[in-house]
């Protein structure tokens, strides 16, 4: 069985558990998905399930050739509209042939009490300078160093090695990176709605496209 969906997150609210204890979680739209392709170790040297999310009629000729027995078409003769999956994702699979193009997988593959990864697309929070960006702690105002609070400080050495290491913290684009959450608790599922709650916070915007799967480093 798939271990993972794909999903829009819808937003944030809490509910009362069991013991009446007041819980936050993040409602996440999870399916339906369709398998659009199915990997296997003889064809393509490993063992994966594809499958699509969401609909979206800017499919070019590529996209509509690889979902051409999943696309739905409206209207006719020259207001015919087709449409397609939008995402897709790949999932690893041991047993891969076990499943066929066009299966739908739903909510109900996950539980109340599974522990899942969560991945999304961080929230874009422009330019930003080093403080902000990676904590650091600035310089001291003292010794007519007034304007050095926000300062990121020496970026490199003089003779050796002579020039600006790479990947040096320095001021720049903020977020909008690939984040998994890992081992959040599922409190809810609602198979008829398709709808996941899990506790706590995920990454992205309201809307946006996440990932869930089932975590590879939860406690046994």
């Amino acid at each position: 069985m798939i271990n993972g969906i794909l999903g829009k997150k819808v937003g944030m609210t809490q509910i009362f558990d069991e013991k009446g204890l007041v819980v936050p979680v993040t409602i996440i739209e999870a399916g339906p998905c369709r398998v659009t392709q199915v990997r296997t170790k003889e064809k393509d040297g490993y063992e994966a399930v594809q499958v699509g999310f969401g609909e979206t009629r800017r499919l070019n000729d590529p996209a509509q050739g690889h979902q051409k027995s999943l696309l739905r078409t409206e209207g006719q003769g020259n207001r015919t509209k087709t449409y397609g999956l939008k995402y897709l994702r790949e999932f690893p699979e041991v047993e891969a042939a076990t499943h066929e193009i066009g299966e739908e997988i739903k909510a109900d593959i996950f539980k109340a009490g599974d522990i899942v990864d969560v991945t999304g697309t961080s929230k874009g929070k422009g330019f930003a300078g080093v403080v902000k960006r990676h904590h650091f702690r600035g310089g001291p105002k003292t010794h007519g160093q007034s304007d050095r609070l926000r300062a990121p400080g020496s970026i490199g050495s003089g003779t050796t090695p002579g020039r600006v290491v790479k990947g040096l913290r320095m001021a720049g684009h903020m977020g909008q990176e690939r984040v998994t959450t890992q081992n959040l608790k599922i409190v809810r599922v609602d198979a008829e709605k398709n709808l996941v709650l899990i506790k706590g916070t995920v990454p992205g915007v309201n809307g946006g496209l996440v990932m869930i799967r089932k975590a590879v480093k939860a406690a046994k």
